[in-house]
């Protein structure tokens, strides 16, 4: 096996002799340069040979492995069958991976089709049916297309594993195993993973061929790198990014603040977002020019502007005396990235606040940074509107305070005193107070933002047990309902098999999915209690593990079919 160490130089995607047409959507996207793990990747890829690469989740894996996939794409009629399989341990990262290919490969047309649990099957067998390139699936979703002849694998060149030890850890060993004994002997086998795990290593040694091993070793972060900021996160979900970065600012009230994008795109159409909002914003990044970079910087500088929203790049160098805040809209790619841009406030013995908006997708890649910098984040729940008003209200009583002891008020002393002839002072003061406040801005118009979690589960719903050995029956969870399935253990029934049941033939998602009881010869499952009777009808219909079950809601209590009687607990895989 050879080896890669990432190094430090930098170089353009131009460098790595990528098809004109992927040079052109990445520029249009946005992307300045690419990342250590794509500056390695990328032309090992383009080789042909294997690939193992070790990483952090967030490091730019996806665009790793999907840039040399869609640049060895035939040209014209590419027929049918997919030539590409991408295996990823989630459907929230499948939908996130097909994306990615389709933005890059659009100018070339590429066919990418995501399959797996909790979409409609139908929808699925349709676009297979029609032909696609490039599949990017959940090991159980792939399994079932391939059991049923409609993930046709004769003609596939590049098979990757991505994210392979979160796959293992939940589970789907055999499942891997089974898809790559499917797919050609003579394919390219790429597999990424944050961990090298005896289990991976296994894999490795069992279906790659002496692969180009590329790890990107971390740079140690020193007490003297650590920022001396206040940090904190707030987790909120894509759609509501813009909104929740407008109430942290509302809240935080910075005297000037730089908002750190991943893409050009991002930093304009978040630029626009903010100043749509009433906030001073000025965009920064690679496209524009050195003319332009200097009049923004004097803006900032002069105090015309007080956001700056930027990518890494065009912020490079950047030395502002006057900044309060760091806002990462999107968790930092690597650790290193993050100390970099918070180590810009808190300078010379200021203080200093740095704060990350995290998407629940991206709640792992914080984890990594607290375990690099050796620092607690605090995610801290999103301001609501009462919050808000209640800080506006302090900045309004901070800045009369201020008013008042700066002097210089006897001018309107006159119209206290006429005013006071009628009315009463606290009356006249309260009106005053009112008229200050509602110039700071009314939130009248303002709507609360849905709270955002991380991923409680992967593939599957909630608590799973498998059961053999007398038990306590377990009451059903408030709000579900329990599903009896006459499959169990004894047939090989597994969690994932009955998740994947539910959600290939129902419109629940795996988050849906309560707790999941399975025993030798019968499985009991909860879902949400006005679901009960569509779940039911749609299992009816299905096979699992090629068996027709007996279905029907759980009576329970019975230790022969109801009811959690009979249980040995199974915790499920431990999660990192």
């Amino acid at each position: 096996m050879s080896n890669t160490t990432a190094a430090d130089e930098a170089t353009s995607f131009a460098d790595l002799d990528l098809r004109p047409e992927l040079l052109q959507a990445l520029s249009a996207l946005g992307y300045e340069e690419p990342t250590p793990i794509q500056q390695h990747s990328i032309p090992a890829l383009l080789t042909g040979k294997d690939v193992l690469g070790q990483a952090a989740t967030g490091t730019g894996k996806t665009a790793a492995f999907a840039l040399p996939v869609l640049h060895n794409l035939p040209e014209g009629d590419r027929g049918r069958n997919p030539v590409a399989l991408v295996l990823t341990p989630t459907r929230e990262l499948a939908v996130q991976v097909a994306q990615a290919f389709h933005r890059y490969g659009k100018d070339l047309g590429a066919r990418v089709l995501p399959v797996y649990g909790g979409q409609p099957i139908g929808r699925q067998l349709q676009a297979l049916n029609r032909g696609v390139d490039i599949v990017i699936a959940t090991p159980g979703r792939a399994i079932d297309h391939i059991g049923r002849g409609t993930l046709r694998l004769s003609e596939i060149k590049t098979v990757v594993l991505d994210e392979a030890d979160e796959m293992l850890d939940m589970g789907f060993a055999e499942e891997i195993e089974q898809i790559l004994t499917e797919v050609p002997s003579d394919r390219q086998t790429v597999l990424f993973s944050a961990t090298m795990p005896h289990r991976v290593d296994g894999l490795v040694k069992r279906h790659l061929t002496d692969p180009i091993r590329i790890e990107i070793a971390r740079k140690p972060v020193s007490d003297q790198d650590q920022p001396k900021v206040r940090q904190s996160a707030f987790m909120v979900s894509r759609p509501h990014k813009a909104a929740a970065l407008g109430r942290v600012l509302d809240v935080e009230a910075p005297t000037a603040a730089i908002v750190f994008c991943r893409t050009r795109e991002e930093v304009d159409e978040l630029t626009e977002a903010m100043n749509g909002r009433g906030y001073r914003a000025e965009a920064l990044h690679g496209g524009m020019s050195q003319e332009h970079r200097d009049r923004v910087m004097n803006r900032l500088r002069a105090a015309t502007v007080d956001l700056l929203i930027a990518t890494d790049v065009a912020a490079r160098g950047l030395d502002i005396d006057q900044l309060t805040h760091v806002i990462n809209y999107n968790v930092p790619s690597a650790p290193e990235a993050y100390v970099h841009r918070v180590g810009r406030v808190g300078r010379a013995g200021r203080e200093g606040v740095a704060i990350t908006l995290v998407e629940p997708r991206e709640h792992r890649q914080l984890k990594n940074i607290e375990r690099v910098t050796k620092q607690k984040i605090n995610v801290d729940r999103l301001p609501t509107i009462a919050d808000l008003r209640a800080r506006r209200l302090d900045l309004t009583r901070a800045s009369l305070e201020e008013m008042l002891l700066g002097g210089g008020l006897d001018e309107f002393r006159v119209v206290v005193e006429t005013l006071a002839d009628e009315y009463d002072v606290m009356d006249v003061a309260l009106a005053a107070v009112k008229l200050a406040h509602e110039v700071s801005g009314p939130v009248a118009d303002e709507e609360e933002i849905p709270a955002a979690r991380p991923p409680r589960e992967r593939e599957g719903g909630g608590a799973v047990r498998d059961s053999s050995g007398p038990r306590k029956p377990r009451p059903t969870t408030v709000g579900m309902g329990k599903i009896y399935l006459g499959v169990g253990r004894s047939v090989g029934i597994r969690p994932q098999d009955l998740v994947g049941a539910i959600t290939g033939e129902s419109p629940l998602r795996g988050k849906d999915i309560g707790a999941i009881e399975i025993t030798d010869k019968f499985s009991l499952v909860e879902v949400p209690e006005g679901s009960v009777e569509d779940v039911m009808n749609a299992l009816r219909r299905t096979e699992i593990r090629g068996r027709k079950p007996v279905v029907r809601r759980d009576r329970g209590g019975s230790s022969t079919g109801a009811g959690f009687g009979g249980a040995e607990r199974r915790r499920p895989p431990k999660k990192r």
